[in-house]
C-alpha cells in the first residue's frame, strides 16, 4: 500500500480530496477531503474496508486543516496527520470519538532539525508493522529518515543518508528493511536501509553502472520487485526477484504508446511464486485514465474501466487475486469496486528454436546486492 498524492472531484465538484492512502494491513485508508457545498473547509476522512460494507467517518479538528496537510492511517484505526505549522513539523494521531475527534499529540520537528529546512517532507508508505510511521526529509545534498509515530519520546531522527531519497518501499512483513530511490553523483539508484542498524545502507538495485534503476514496488511475501530503468536505452517498466541471480526483465506487453503505466498494488499470499503474482497497474493516456492487471508469468497486460470517481492510482489485491478499488462519487460518496483478476490466455504452442541470435553490446545484469537473500529463482525468463 503506498500514500498517493492525488486529488479528485465529484461530478458536481463538490468534494475534493488528496492523499489517499491506505493502510499495511488493508483495512482502513484516509484521506483529505473538502466539501466545496459546506463550509470548504479541509478536513481528514477515515475509511473502513475491513467490514461488510466500507464506510466513511470525518475525522475534523478544532480548526480547518491546509490542503497541503498529510495523512496516513495505521493498522489500529488511528490516523497519523502531518500539518505544517510555521517553522515546525508536527505530528499528531486522530480518531473518532463519538461526534468528536480525539487527538493524541506526537510532537514536533522544529526548524535546524534536519526537517523544516529541507527541500521537501513526505511521510513514507504506511510501515508493514501498522504501529510505526516514518518520513524523509530531503536537503540538497543528503536526507534525515525521521521516526515520526511509534517512537518513545516522540520523533526520533533514525538515520542521516547521504543523496537524495525519494520512493519508499518495504521489502519485509516486520517494518525492518526499507527500500529507498537515491540520487547520489548523478545517478539513481535503489538501496536498502536496516532500520535496526542505525539505518545502514546497502546497494539493492544497479542493471548497469550508468542506469537510472527506481524501486517501485516490492512483495515480501514473494519477492517481486516492479521496477523502473532506462537501462534499456529510455525509461522502461521491468521486474525482478529479491535474492535471484537472473537478470531483470523488461517485458513488450508493458510498453504503450502515449501512455504512462505506473504499479501500485501486488497480490500478498504468493509465497515464493514471483510470476504468480497479479499485479494492479495505473494507466494514465490523454483519453483518460484506467486500470491495467497483468501478472509475470501471463506476458499478458489486461486493460480494464477504472470506475467512476476511483481514487486513482489506490487499490489493493485480496490473497485470492480479487482488485478492490476505492471510489468516491456523489451518489456513493465512499465506496469499493471489486475485480477478480482475469484469466491470462492460454500459451501458444510451441514453435520451432530460433537460430541463435547476436548478443546484445549492453545488458541488464542481475539484481544488486540484496539483503535478503534465499529466494526461489523464477522459473523461466519472461
Amino acid at each position: 500500500m503506498t500514500a498517493l498524492a492525488i486529488e479528485t472531484a465529484a461530478d458536481d465538484g463538490a468534494v475534493r480530496s488528496t492523499g489517499f492512502a491506505i493502510a499495511a494491513n488493508g483495512a482502513y485508508a484516509a484521506r483529505l477531503v473538502r466539501d466545496e457545498g459546506g463550509t470548504a473547509a479541509w478536513f481528514p476522512e477515515r475509511w473502513t474496508l475491513d467490514g461488510p460494507e466500507p464506510y466513511a467517518v470525518p475525522l475534523p479538528g478544532n480548526q480547518p486543516e491546509e490542503p497541503d496537510t498529510a495523512v496516513l492511517p495505521m493498522a489500529d484505526g488511528r490516523v497519523l496527520i502531518h500539518r505544517r505549522i510555521a517553522d515546525r513539523h508536527s505530528f499528531a494521531l486522530l480518531y473518532p470519538t463519538g461526534p468528536a475527534t480525539g487527538e493524541l499529540a506526537l510532537g514536533a520537528i522544529a526548524a535546524g532539525a534536519d526537517a523544516a529546512e529541507a527541500d521537501a517532507f513526505t511521510l513514507l508508505p504506511p510501515s508493514p508493522d501498522g504501529s510505526c510511521a516514518y518520513a524523509l526529509a530531503v536537503g540538497q545534498d543528503s536526507t534525515a529518515l525521521w521516526l515520526v509515530a511509534g517512537g518513545a519520546f516522540g520523533p526520533e531522527l533514525v538515520a542521516r543518508l547521504k543523496g537524495r531519497c525519494s520512493g519508499g518501499a518495504w521489502l519485509d512483513r516486520t517494518g525492518r528493511m526499507l527500500a529507498l530511490d537515491r540520487d547520489l553523483d548523478g545517478r539513481t539508484k535503489a538501496v536498502a536501509v536496516d532500520l535496526e542498524r542505525g539505518g545502514e545502507v546497502t546497494e539493492l538495485l544497479e542493471i548497469t553502472e550508468e542506469s537510472n534503476d527506481r524501486l517501485l514496488l516490492a512483495d515480501a511475501d514473494s519477492g517481486l520487485l516492479l521496477i523502473r530503468s532506462d537501462a534499456p536505452g529510455h525509461d522502461r517498466l521491468g521486474w525482478g526477484v529479491l535474492g535471484s541471480a537472473l537478470p531483470v526483465r523488461f517485458p513488450e506487453c508493458l510498453r504503450l504508446a502515449d501512455a504512462a503505466i505506473t504499479p501500485f498494488a501486488v497480490q500478498p499470499g504468493q509465497v515464493l511464486m514471483p510470476e504468480s503474482c497479479a499485479v494492479a497497474l495505473r494507466i494514465d493516456a490523454a483519453a483518460g485514465t484506467w486500470v491495467g492487471i497483468w501478472r509475470p508469468a501471463g506476458r499478458h497486460l489486461h486493460q480494464l474501466a477504472a470506475p467512476q470517481g476511483w481514487l486513482a492510482g489506490a487499490g489493493l489485491w485480496t490473497p485470492q487475486g480479487v482488485l478492490r478499488l476505492p471510489y468516491a462519487t456523489d451518489a456513493s460518496p465512499c465506496a469499493v469496486l471489486e475485480l477478480p483478476a482475469p484469466p491470462d490466455p492460454a500459451p501458444a504452442p510451441p514453435a520451432p528454436p530460433p537460430a541463435p541470435a547476436r548478443p546484445a553490446a549492453a545488458k541488464p545484469v542481475p539484481l544488486g546486492q540484496a539483503p535478503l537473500t534465499g529466494r526461489r529463482p523464477p522459473s523461466g525468463d519472461r
